[in-house]
């Protein structure tokens, strides 16, 4: 049987992936047969793999725009990508993300997977993929309207959070008593979604997916059997390695950024006694140019 040629633009797609070393990289890819995934599962059993990150990156450079309602009753966020950051600081370019913005906030559908439903709409007397091609024509860059999210919150509000240089915004879905204490909570929630390492990958427990916390239990046993622990307690530390993994990335089990005393649902908890009432996250988006 033929082996299948290891090359570097693989290595640097792992490496990006994973942030292992380069011969490691090597290694797990020769290991797997030139298998991306798991070669990634590879390099963190063996727990050099210090953090996953997205293999397959859009334009590093653009904007993300959030348009919001004045009563925080919804809000839409866009990211917009092109080439450059000269390109990124025109006036068309912004023009055309923040009209695109405005644009998503009456017609994108509820949820934050709306990008490639928005290309066909009409917008400017044509479509929104034709007008970022025309745009695209003008700057010799290419384009593209990479990511869509809109949340309408009827029950609470949609908090958001917008870094000054348009790299980085979040929406956040909440509900509950509408008030100071809802509107204090989604600006704390939205500032810890924008700034928590590692990132979360859902609200609950409930919301992660079942094949996620399968792999994570998987590599948990491998690296407790590789270490030798005694089979009596390998269960246990299996469990105790899943549950931070748990508490790590989903975002009711994180330590809040600004008071690691505390996890957001503890600050949910203090926020809804302060309103009156229970207050939930329903949801939340985070998009970051280039990621």
């Amino acid at each position: 049987m033929e082996t299948m040629q290891i090359t570097p633009k693989m290595i640097a797609e792992l490496r990006a992936r994973t942030q292992a070393g380069m011969m490691d990289c090597k290694k797990a890819l020769e290991e797997s047969g030139g298998d991306m995934e798991k070669a990634a599962e590879i390099l963190r059993k063996k727990g050099i793999a210090k953090a996953e990150k997205r293999a397959e990156r859009g334009a590093s450079q653009g904007l993300v725009i959030v348009e919001a309602a004045a009563d925080q009753s919804a809000a839409a966020m866009i990211e917009l990508n092109c080439e450059t950051d000269f390109v990124a600081r025109t006036t068309e370019f912004m023009a055309l993300a923040r009209e695109l913005a405005q644009h998503a906030a009456k017609h994108a559908p509820i949820g934050d997977n709306a990008g490639s439903v928005l290309d066909a709409q009409s917008f400017r007397g044509s479509t929104v993929a034709e007008v970022v091609k025309q745009v695209s024509g003008t700057t010799g860059e290419a384009m593209a309207l990479r990511r869509v999210a809109r949340f309408e919150a009827p029950k609470g509000i949609v908090a958001h959070y917008e870094h000054h240089n348009g790299s980085l915004a979040v929406l956040v879905e909440l509900e509950g008593p509408r008030g100071h204490a809802l509107s204090g909570l989604g600006k704390d929630v939205s500032m810890h979604v924008a700034s928590h390492d590692p990132q979360p990958l859902a609200v609950s427990e409930a919301d992660l997916a079942a094949d996620v916390i399968e792999r994570e239990r998987r590599i948990a046993q491998e690296q407790v059997a590789e270490e030798g622990k005694p089979e009596n307690i390998r269960a246990k530390i299996v469990e105790g390695k899943v549950k931070k993994f748990v508490s790590d990335r989903t975002l009711l089990g994180q330590k809040f950024v600004r008071d690691d005393s505390k996890t957001v649902s503890q600050l949910l908890q203090e926020a809804g006694r302060d309103a009156g009432g229970a207050l939930t996250v329903r949801r939340f988006a985070r998009f970051k140019v280039g990621e």
